[in-house]
This record gives structure tokens, C-alpha cells and sequence, in this order.
């Protein structure tokens, strides 16, 4: 009996349910026009993930598939296949099989026979004997970022480098010429493969210094003569869309790269200094920025918490803590959680970071002259559920959000305070009124991040006399074991990989209600989040240190210890 044909592809994906027949002739109308592949063209519109897409040619086909972000490569496939073939082809060396004469390869394309018979011959001429090729299936944004992560960057930067020594770049009079665009370009790939959140290019009286923020630190990378910064800082400055001619006020820009196959944001800061123009580049990762809420690290207690705070149908939610604490990607996972087409979910920002389906986002815009809080009023005319206020600056923008949750809405903001607690008398400083908050609060969540402990070096140790102080260890119970980073190449050395939040969550009944209706103080209202099961940040990133995946001295470089013995003492 004959094996069944392959469905198209739209037909596939209508099956499996993953897109509805208006998507699909959407997709369709577009294709017309761009050409590009039916896939490609539904990734590119938002309407399938590359994953989904993956899974669904791979079904479809009755192709194996590979995800790349957790295969093995075997270092002596990718030397039988060069990269500028590998990224023209977009394919991936995954295994050669000498014994069986077999190639594995990740490919997008499986379909692609010409390219598939010039890696044939390629490998032939190479090994002096045919080989077979086994073809698995991959998105095209993964292979793009698994040859940048295997073949690497780093020498192509130094040759760069070494070229630039040999110009006349002073003389050029602040033209970027093609060295200057492929060093800046490689930059930027490189800041984006090893995970930096920011880019500093700071100028020094004779030399550049380039700083990556990786894990919330900042560690320098490269150190440039200063005759390489000028053309480079034009470079800079005219692929985020700033004024090249204005160098002695600040400006801001943003430019957004395929990197790996896959879009980058990258929001600039320019800022006149001493030395020259300092510029800072924000990397928005939307593949890594968007993560769904059970993956940002909360612990147990904190979520149930959370889902407490969130199963309320209105109120305002707020989120505090310091620039770089995590609050955008917090307030993106949860409102990627609750997003459906049964909810209409509209934000205002400054700017939008990452751009989400479904939901309908605004970014401010100062020479439209709309401010946050006229936003919350335009915003209010078109019929949402859930609105996001970036950021409460003011009392008209706050009333505004508040208010908006009177009329039965689902509101999250941001707002600048230390603690959970200390967003009511922050409130009240920027002249809300007490009968304003009261009733309309659901609760205010601080976040902290931590540096997370490297899984292959950290090492174990007994706590000493202060630590097991600090992590409430019973006088009748030996010292707990706790962990230090070591450092190892899969860390950079530095002990620590990727970070967590802690988190202290608020949540206002009633009884808070009244507290503050009668503005009670902080401590009144500290005691009677006590009872209801209140944890501090210090607390909350205690218990990460009991269970090994940080340390006492990070947690110490983020959250004020002796504020938790103040506390106790105040129980």
C-alpha cells in the first residue's frame, strides 16, 4: 500500500490547528507579493513560531527533526564543511559517521537538492569517498544562531582590528568606511551571542574601552586606539537615526538587526562626556526578553502568591524596583500568560522593548505631546481589559491608572520605590489620596535579580558561624552546606551564569485597605503583611541560597541585609 502523500503546508497547519483559515489567506495575499515560501512568510507575520513550524513540516514530511539549542556538535563535522558555505547553504554540520559514510546535517530545507548535491561533492573531493547525507529538520533562525555559536566571531573582530591599525581613520574625516561597518556589525553579533544585556563605547583620553553588561555586571571586552572611535561613533550613530551632525547634546536611537536569522532591537544613548561622545547600546532580544512566566526562576511560594494577585478581575498591580531589575520581562511573561483573543490588552510605553501578539502597544511620543497620563485616557476610549502604564511618574498619570481600574480594568504599571511597602507612602508623595488607592490597590510586587551560580564549578562549602546567623540555622543543628563560584570556561570565569529574580509580593485585602485609608505607617502595614504570609526580598533570596543556585555575597551586593534584621526586630 503507497504511503500517503504530504498535505501542503497551510492545509498541515490547518489541521493541527495551530492556523485559522483567515491567517492562512492572510499569509497567502502577502506571499503574492514578497515571493518568499509559505513558511518563511507565516513566521515572518507572527502567525506560527519557527518551532511550531519545525514540528509541523517535520510531521508532515515524516522528517526527523533536531532542536539545536540542545544538540551535541561534533567539532570534526563542522571542519569538513566551511562556514561561508554552512551560512550560504543554511545548513549545520551536526555528526559524520566514517564507518557508515554518513553526514548528518540540520537544514531548513529539505527540499534543497542542488545545495544538498554541492555539500556531496564538496565532502568527496575532502574525504576521497561518497558520501550519504541524512537531512534533519531546523528553523533557519536556530542554524543561523548555532554556526554563529560553533564557527564563532572572535578572529574575524581581530582581523578587523588589524586592518583598521593600517588606515588613516583621523583623516577620514568621520567617514565610516567598509572595516568600520563589519567591526561595528561583528560587535553587535558578538554582544548578542554571549548574552550582554548592554554595549558601552566609552572614550578615554587616548584609547576606547568597549564594555559588555553580562548578568547585570559590566566586564571590558576590547580597549581601541582612539583614532578608531570617531568614525565608529558615526557609524553608531547613523544606523540608530541620529544626527551626525549634533555632538554636544544627547540623543537617543534605535536600529533593529537579523541576527542569527532572527530580529534585534537595539535601543542607543548617545551622551556628550569629557572625552568625546559616550554611547550605550540596549540589547532587546526578543527571543530571550519574551520568557514564559513558570521560566523566569519564581519560587513556589512567590507564584502562588502571584496567581493570587492575578486571578483578581481589576485592581492595579504594581511592579517596583531599580532600572536593570527585571520589571519588563516580569510584566511581558505575565501579560503574555493572560493574552488571548477573548481580552483586548493595550500598553503604553517608553519605548515599546518587544513587540507581543495580540496585544496593542503604544510607545510615548514627545513631539505628539501625549504623556502617560493623556495615553491612559485615549487608551480608555478603545474598549480594553487590561491596560499597561509603563511607568508612574506623576500624580495625573497615577489617578489616571487608578481610575481606570474603578471602571472594572486590569491595570499593571511600574513605579519607582525600595520595597513592596514602600509604594504607599511613594504614592502618596506624588499626591494620590488615600481614598484613591484604597479599594483599587490589588498588591505591588519588588523584584531584585541575582546572579545565578555556575552549574559545572560552583563548589560546596560549610557555612560559616555569621553565615548560618543569616540563614536562621538552629543552634542544635550543624552548619548547612552553601555554595561559592569558582569560575570555569563555561561561566567566562567568572562562577557565576545567568540570573533569577527574588521577589516580595504585597497583596491588599481588606484590612490593608483600611490602613491605608487612614494612612498607617509603614510598619503597621509591614505587621499586617506579616500575618498574611509577607516575604521579604531578603528573605525570599535567602531560601535561593539555602538551595545552592546563588551566593550570600551576591545576595548581599543586591538586596540591603540588615534591613531583614531591622524587620525582625520590628515583628
Amino acid at each position: 500500500m503507497n504511503a500517503p502523500l504530504p498535505k501542503k503546508l497551510g492545509e498541515a497547519l490547518l489541521d493541527m490547528g495551530l492556523l485559522s483559515s483567515d491567517q492562512l489567506r492572510i499569509a497567502l495575499l502577502e506571499q503574492d507579493k514578497s515571493g518568499l515560501p509559505l513558511g518563511k512568510q507565516l513566521v515572518g507575520l507572527g502567525f506560527v513560531s519557527e518551532t511550531a513550524l519545525r514540528d509541523a513540516l517535520s510531521e508532515n514530511l515524516g522528517r526527523a527533526s533536531v532542536d539545536l539549542a540542545h544538540a551535541m556538535i561534533d567539532p570534526a563535522a563542522l571542519s569538513l564543511l566551511p562556514q561561508e558555505t554552512a551560512q550560504s547553504l543554511q545548513v549545520l554540520p551536526l555528526h559524520y559517521d566514517a564507518a557508515r559514510r554518513v553526514f548528518v546535517l540540520a537544514a531548513a530545507d529539505c527540499h534543497d537538492l542542488p545545495g544538498q548535491d554541492r555539500i556531496r561533492e564538496m565532502l568527496r573531493l575532502r574525504l576521497g569517498t561518497a558520501v550519504e547525507l541524512e537531512i534533519l529538520l531546523a528553523g533557519e533562525s536556530e542554524i543561523g544562531a548555532a554556526i554563529d555559536r560553533h564557527y564563532g566571531y572572535a578572529l574575524s573582530i581581530d582581523d578587523i582590528l588589524a586592518e583598521l591599525e593600517n588606515q588613516d581613520l583621523e583623516s577620514a574625516q568621520g567617514q565610516s568606511g567598509p572595516s568600520v561597518v563589519r567591526l561595528i556589525d561583528n560587535i553587535l553579533i558578538d554582544a548578542v551571542k554571549e548574552d550582554a544585556s548592554d554595549i558601552h563605547f566609552e572614550p578615554e583620553e587616548n584609547f576606547l574601552r568597549i564594555r559588555y553588561r553580562q548578568d547585570g555586571i559590566l566586564r571590558q571586552i576590547r580597549a581601541l586606539h582612539k583614532k578608531c572611535w570617531p568614525a565608529m561613533a558615526v557609524r553608531l550613530k547613523v544606523i540608530s537615526g541620529m544626527n551626525i551632525a549634533e555632538s554636544r547634546a544627547p540623543q537617543d536611537g534605535r536600529v533593529t538587526f537579523s541576527v542569527s536569522g532572527r530580529p534585534v532591537d537595539f535601543r542607543a544613548s548617545c551622551q556628550p562626556t569629557l572625552h568625546g561622545e559616550n554611547i550605550v547600546f540596549r540589547v532587546l532580544d526578543r527571543q530571550k526578553g519574551i520568557v514564559p512566566l513558570e521560566r523566569l526562576g519564581i519560587s513556589e511560594r512567590a507564584q502562588a502568591r502571584l496567581e493570587q494577585l492575578l486571578a483578581r478581575p481589576e485592581g492595579v498591580i504594581l511592579l517596583t524596583g531599580p532600572t536593570g531589575s527585571g520589571k519588563t520581562t516580569s510584566l511581558y511573561a505575565i501579560l503574555n500568560q493572560i493574552n488571548s483573543e477573548r481580552i483586548n490588552i493595550m500598553t503604553l510605553e517608553d519605548p515599546v522593548e518587544y513587540p507581543l501578539p495580540l496585544i496593542r502597544q503604544t510607545s510615548m511620543n514627545e513631539a505628539l505631546r501625549m504623556d502617560f497620563a493623556g495615553g491612559v485616557r485615549a487608551m480608555l476610549r478603545q474598549d480594553p481589559d487590561v491596560i499597561l502604564v509603563g511607568e508612574i511618574r506623576d500624580a495625573d498619570t497615577a489617578v489616571m491608572a487608578f481610575r481606570a481600574a474603578m471602571t472594572g480594568h486590569r491595570v499593571f504599571a511600574t513605579l519607582h520605590s525600595n520595597s513592596a511597602i514602600g509604594a504607599i507612602p511613594r504614592l502618596l508623595d506624588i499626591g494620590v489620596t488615600p481614598e484613591i488607592i484604597s479599594g483599587n490597590l490589588t498588591g505591588v510586587i519588588a523584584q531584585r535579580l541575582l546572579r545565578r551560580l555556575c552549574p559545572h564549578c560552583k563548589r560546596a562549602v560549610t557555612a560559616s558561624p555569621d553565615e548560618c546567623r543569616l540563614l536562621d540555622t538552629p543552634d542544635d543543628q550543624s552548619a548547612p552546606q552553601i555554595y561559592q563560584p569558582v569560575g570555569c570556561a563555561q561561566c567566562r570565569f567568572t562562577g557565576y551564569r545567568g540570573r533569577l529574580p527574588i521577589l516580595e509580593i504585597l497583596r491588599i485585602d481588606n484590612e490593608a485597605d483600611e490602613l491605608i485609608a487612614r494612612r498607617a505607617t509603614q510598619n503597621e502595614l509591614l505587621h499586617h503583611a506579616r500575618q498574611q504570609g509577607f516575604q521579604a526580598l531578603a528573605e525570599d533570596g535567602l531560601d535561593k541560597v539555602r538551595s545552592g543556585v546563588t551566593t550570600l555575597e551576591e545576595l548581599a551586593r543586591v538586596v540591603d541585609l540588615s534591613d531583614r534584621i531591622a524587620w525582625r526586630r520590628a515583628e
